[in-house]
């Protein structure tokens, strides 16, 4: 391996030269083969035999290096401002922790979500930590960075509906939910500090509240983003079996 490859390698540690080169890194044996096995094009695979430990410790991101390495090229559909016809999806509003990206993604990847949109400004879906804790769902899930709010208003005029949760918002256990058989539906995650932005709040049809149990006594403040992505999607899935 030359030291301009190792250079290339490194540098897509950074979201700058990962935009500029078009490429991400995948580390471990079976993020490896997910790559393979999927639709996306792999430039180069380092194995840990071929290159030796010095060189994999040098290029990979992980504090414990995997013994191979794979370089892979992001998809060119990444961004996107179309409005699907139908199908049930989730929309990020401002996710900046790569766990709680990787993890829902690994969410609606379990539960057979259509897709994913995000804002422009969540967390870059090729960091590394991102695409680690995915654990091979970022090869299986439609994902797209899109203008949220302009999106959200768009499933609204198409007949869909986007559903978001708030703490004054209706008990979602006795809400009729829906799937998007007909039109797109909708779940907003929102910021891990500040919730759903206004922006995007202002186009949520139904407002919907995670009851604590027992209802109505003190408890947590709120539920991690990913915590309650996952409630919230399998009361979907429940409701529409």
């Amino acid at each position: 391996m030359t030291n301009a490859e190792i250079k290339k390698v490194r540098s897509l540690a950074e979201k700058k030269f990962r935009d500029e080169l078009g490429l991400f890194l995948v580390e471990g044996e079976k993020m490896v083969a997910e790559a393979l096995s999927s639709g996306f094009q792999i430039e180069s695979i380092y194995r840990v035999e071929d290159i030796g430990e010095k060189t994999m410790e040098r290029i990979s991101s992980l504090s414990t290096p995997s013994p191979i390495l794979a370089v892979v090229r992001k998809p060119e559909d990444i961004v996107s401002d179309s409005i699907p016809e139908k199908g049930l999806y989730l929309a990020l509003d401002s996710i900046r922790d790569p766990g709680n990206l990787g993890t829902i993604l690994r969410i609606s990847d379990w539960f057979g979500l259509d897709g994913v949109y995000a804002s422009r400004d969540t967390v870059d879906l090729f960091n590394p930590k991102v695409v680690q804790a995915t654990m091979g769902a970022i090869f299986r899930v439609k994902f797209h960075y899109t203008d949220l709010p302009a999106f959200c208003s768009g499933v609204l005029a198409s007949g869909g509906r986007v559903f978001g949760t708030f703490l004054d918002g209706e008990n979602m256990y006795s809400k009729q939910l829906d799937s998007g058989k007909q039109h797109p539906s909708v779940i907003i995650t929102g910021n891990e500090s500040n919730g759903i932005s206004p922006a995007v709040s202002a186009h949520v049809s139904d407002r919907l509240f995670i009851p604590p149990y027992p209802e109505g006594e003190a408890g947590s403040e709120s539920l991690n983003a990913a915590v309650a992505t996952a409630i919230t999607v399998a009361e979907f899935r429940r409701l529409n079996l």
